[in-house]
C-alpha cells in the first residue's frame, strides 16, 4: 500500500493490471500484492476494495508503480484514527483502546499511513475500519504538506468514534479528545463572526473546555458542566450570529432556536408546557444514554420577553412568573439535565430575573459589545470578501479608513453600509428609462466613494449627533477674545484629562452666562473636536409635551447607552429648561432633578469614560438646587466687550473701516447671537434686498440704519 501512495522513488514506474485480493485474510493486511506472490498472476497487483477507491482505479485497470523508500525520521509519533463497523449499523461493541492500539501497532509495523486514508482490519472476531484523521511525524512542525508517516513501536494512537457507530472506546485515559465539535479548529471569520475573538475565546473557556474532555475526567474533578450562558450588549453587535454558530459547530443535536414571545399562549398552563417540551428530547436522551448523551443546544433570543424579574409584571394572570419558575426547574431544578446547553440573548440584562444569573444557570454572562476598530476591520473583510473574490470591488475602496470612520458602529450596521455601498454602485448599471437593458456584469465595481456616500446614509445608533451638534453652531465658530479661546481650551483640557487620566472616568463641566452668550455653541465645538465615538446632546426641544417620568427614561437612555461606549460626551444643554424651571415660586420638576444629580455622579462602568457638559443662564438657581457643586469645574461665558466685538466684525466684514470701531462700541456688552441677529438685521438694507451684495463684499452696512436697528434689539 506505501508503494501505491508514495510519492518520492528511487526506481522507474512499473504499469501493473489492478485485480482483486485473492482472500479476506489477504484483504484485511493493507498490503498489495502484486507478481512476486504465488496468489498472483504475472503483470498484476492485487488491491482490496479500500485501497481501489482511495487510488481510484477499476479492477483489470493499468496503473503505473514505483517503489517507495522513505525518508530520515519518518516514523510515526501520533496517530489518530476513526474507528467504524465494515457493515455499518449492524451491531454495537466495546473496545479495550491498549489492546487494540497493540495489535495495530504489530500488525501494520512500518507501513506508511496518510491522513484521509482508510484501513480494513480484523478485530476479536469483528471486521472494522478505521479512518487516519491524524498522522504527526517525531520532531516534525505542523504544515500545509500531506500528513503521513510510519508505524513504528513507538507510536501512540489514539482513537476516535462517531456517536451513531455503535462503537465504545474504553480504556484511553490519557488522551482527552472529544468528538463535541465538528471542527478541530476554529476561523471564526470564515463563520461570519468579526471582532470576538476575546468574547469567543472567553466563552470556550468557560462553556466548552470541560466538555471537551472524557467524561471521567471531570468526574475526578468533581465538576460539572455549564449548563447556561448569557449574551448581552447592544443591539446589532452579533449576539444572534454567535449563538447560532456555536449552535452549528457543535457535534450535538441540531440547536433548537425559540424567540423569547413563541413560547407565549392565551390558554392556561400550555406556555409552561412549551417550556417543558424544549427539554423532553434532552431529557430522553438522558435517560437512555447517560453520559454518551448527544449535546441538546436551547438559544432564547430576546429571552428577556419572558424571564423578567418575578412580580416585575402586573398583568394579574402571573405567567411570566411560572416561566421563569420553570425554567429554573429544567435547567437547576431536582433532575436538571448535564446535556443540555441554554443560550440566551438580550439586550436589557437588568430585567431579567436574578435568580436565572446565578452559578449553575445562566452563569457565564458574556457582553457583546460595540466592535473596536480591528473588529470593524474584520466585519467589513466578511462583508466584502465575496466581491473581493468576483472583481467587484475596486481597488481604491481602502477598508482600514473605513474602520477608523466607523467608530461606534455595530456589526449589523456595518453590514448596512456594505449594502447601501451596494445600491450606489448597482444603481449606476441601471436605466430607469430602460430596465430591460441587459446588465455588463465586469462594469459593476463598488468604489470608496460608494462607501463614503453610504456613511452618510446610515448612521451609528451609538455614534456622535453630528447634525444636532452642528445645528447648535449655525454661524460656525469665530475668534472672539482671548476670554472665550480660553475656556475653550481649558474645556479641550478637560477632554484630553478624559481620555488619559485612569482616576477620572467622569469630567462634569459647566457653562454658565447670559442667555445667547454662545454656551451651547462652545460645548458643541468642544463634542465635536473630542472626536469621541459618542456625542450626544439632551435639550429640552426634544421633550417638548412629554410627561417628567417619560423625560427621565429618555435622559437614563442616553447615559445608558454612553456606558456602551469608550469615550462619550453628553451635553445637557438649559438644565433649568430641562427641569421646568419657573421663577414663579419657583417651581421645577423634583423628579427630574433628582435623576439627573444621581447620573452626574454615578461613575461610568469599567473601562467607559465619560464627559458630561452643562449649560445654563440661570446660575442662581442650580447653585440653590446643589446643582453647582454636582459638577467638577464651572466657566463663566461672558457677553462680547467692545474688542471681542470689533473682532467678530473684522471677521464677518460687512462694515467699513471707517464704521467698525463705532459700530463695536455700541455692541459692547453684547450676547453673541444678538450680535449675529442685529447684523443679519442691518444686511437687509433700508429697503430690504441687501444682504447678497453685502455678504459678498460689494457693498457695506449702514452705519445709521445699524443704529435703527439696534434700537429695535431688546439689551440684555
Amino acid at each position: 500500500m506505501a508503494s501505491l501512495f508514495g510519492s518520492s522513488s528511487s526506481s522507474s514506474s512499473t504499469s501493473l493490471i489492478v485485480t482483486n485480493t485473492p482472500s479476506q485474510d489477504l484483504a484485511l493486511t493493507n498490503l498489495a500484492f502484486y507478481t512476486a506472490h504465488e496468489s498472483i498472476r504475472n503483470g498484476h497487483i492485487a488491491l482490496n476494495s479500500i485501497q481501489r477507491r482511495c487510488a481510484k482505479v477499476s479492477a483489470a485497470e493499468s496503473v503505473p508503480v514505483k517503489r517507495f523508500e522513505p525518508p530520515e525520521n519518518f516514523n510515526l509519533a501520533l496517530l489518530t484514527l476513526e474507528l467504524d463497523f465494515v457493515k455499518k449499523g449492524t451491531k454495537s461493541e466495546q473496545i479495550d483502546a491498549v489492546l487494540l492500539a497493540k495489535q495495530l501497532r504489530k500488525r501494520f509495523r512500518n507501513q506508511v499511513m496518510t491522513a484521509g486514508q482508510k484501513v480494513l482490519f480484523e478485530f476479536h472476531g469483528n471486521n472494522y475500519s478505521f479512518t487516519v484523521n491524524q498522522a504527526a511525524v517525531e520532531g516534525q512542525e505542523k504544515s500545509n504538506s500531506l500528513e503521513r508517516g510510519m508505524i513504528s513501536d513507538d507510536t501512540y494512537i489514539v482513537f476516535e468514534t462517531s456517536r451513531d457507530s455503535g462503537i465504545k472506546v474504553v480504556n484511553q485515559r490519557e488522551a482527552a479528545t472529544s468528538n463535541i465539535f465538528k471542527q478541530k479548529e476554529f476561523n471564526l471569520q470564515s463563520l461570519g463572526i468579526g471582532g470576538l475573538s476575546a468574547e469567543f475565546a472567553d466563552i470556550f473557556r468557560r462553556a466548552f473546555a470541560s466538555r471537551v474532555f472524557p467524561p471521567h475526567v471531570t468526574s475526578k474533578l468533581g465538576i460539572k458542566h455549564v449548563k447556561g450562558m448569557l449574551l448581552y450588549g447592544p443591539p446589532g453587535t452579533g449576539k444572534t450570529l454567535m449563538a447560532r454558530q456555536i449552535g452549528k459547530i457543535l457535534n450535538g443535536k441540531e440547536p433548537k432556536i425559540v424567540n423569547g414571545p413563541e413560547v407565549l399562549s392565551k390558554f392556561v398552563g400550555e406556555t409552561e408546557k412549551n417550556v417543558r417540551d424544549l427539554f423532553a428530547d434532552a431529557e430522553q436522551d438522558q435517560r437512555t444514554l447517560g453520559d454518551e448523551s448527544d449535546l441538546h443546544v436551547i438559544i432564547f433570543d430576546e429571552i428577556d420577553a419572558i424571564c423578567k424579574s418575578r412580580g416585575s409584571t402586573r398583568d394579574g394572570t402571573g405567567v411570566h412568573d411560572s416561566i421563569v419558575n420553570q425554567l429554573l426547574t429544567k435547567i437547576d431544578g431536582v433532575e436538571s439535565l448535564n446535556n443540555v446547553l441554554l443560550i440566551g440573548m438580550t439586550n436589557r440584562k437588568d430585567m431579567l430575573d436574578e435568580a436565572l444569573l446565578r452559578p449553575g444557570r445562566l452563569e457565564v454572562q458574556v457582553e457583546i459589545s460595540l466592535p473596536d476598530e480591528n473588529g470593524r476591520l474584520q466585519i467589513l473583510q466578511i462583508h466584502t470578501n465575496k466581491m473581493k473574490e468576483n472583481s467587484f470591488l475596486s481597488p481604491d475602496v481602502n477598508l482600514q479608513e473605513l474602520a477608523a470612520r466607523t467608530k461606534n458602529y455595530s456589526g449589523a450596521e456595518l453590514e448596512g453600509v456594505v449594502k447601501s455601498a451596494v445600491s450606489y454602485a448597482l444603481n449606476r448599471q441601471l436605466s430607469l428609462d430602460d430596465l430591460t437593458k441587459p446588465v455588463e456584469e465586469e462594469n459593476i465595481k463598488v468604489t470608496m466613494d460608494d462607501f463614503l456616500n453610504a456613511l452618510q446614509e446610515v448612521t451609528s445608533a451609538f455614534g456622535a449627533s453630528t447634525d444636532d451638534l452642528e445645528r447648535c453652531r449655525l454661524h460656525g465658530m469665530v475668534e472672539c477674545g482671548d476670554r472665550h479661546k480660553h475656556i475653550y481650551q481649558r474645556a479641550m483640557l478637560l477632554v484630553e484629562q478624559v481620555k488619559v487620566s485612569k482616576g477620572s472616568p467622569l469630567v462634569t463641566c459647566l457653562l454658565e452666562g447670559s442667555s445667547g452668550s454662545g454656551k451651547t455653541a462652545l460645548a458643541a465645538t468642544v463634542g465635536i473636536d473630542s472626536d469621541f465615538p459618542y456625542v450626544k446632546i439632551v435639550s429640552a426641544e426634544s421633550m417638548i409635551g412629554l410627561h417628567e417620568s417619560t423625560k427621565c427614561a429618555q435622559i437614563i437612555k442616553v447615559f445608558e447607552d454612553a456606558y456602551k461606549s469608550p469615550l462619550s460626551v453628553i451635553i445637557l444643554d438649559d438644565i433649568e429648561r430641562l427641569l421646568e424651571y419657573i421663577a414663579i415660586g419657583p417651581r421645577f420638576s423634583n423628579l427630574i432633578s433628582q435623576t439627573l444629580l444621581v447620573l452626574l455622579k454615578r461613575l461610568p462602568p469599567k473601562g467607559k469614560k465619560l464627559m458630561v457638559i452643562g449649560t445654563t443662564s440661570e446660575m442662581d438657581f442650580l447653585d440653590s438646587v446643589g446643582f453647582r457643586d454636582t459638577f467638577s469645574v464651572t466657566y463663566h461665558v461672558p457677553t462680547l466687550n467692545t474688542n471681542d466685538a470689533k473682532k467678530v466684525l473684522e471677521q464677518l466684514n460687512v462694515f467699513s473701516d471707517e464704521d467698525i470701531e463705532s459700530a463695536a462700541e455700541a455692541l459692547n456688552d453684547m450676547p453673541i447671537r444678538k450680535l449675529y441677529m442685529l447684523i443679519e438685521m442691518a444686511a437687509q438694507g433700508e429697503e430690504g434686498g441687501s444682504a447678497e451684495a453685502i455678504y459678498s463684499g460689494k457693498e457695506k452696512i449702514n452705519i445709521s440704519h445699524f443704529y435703527d436697528c439696534l434700537q429695535d434689539v431688546v439689551r440684555i
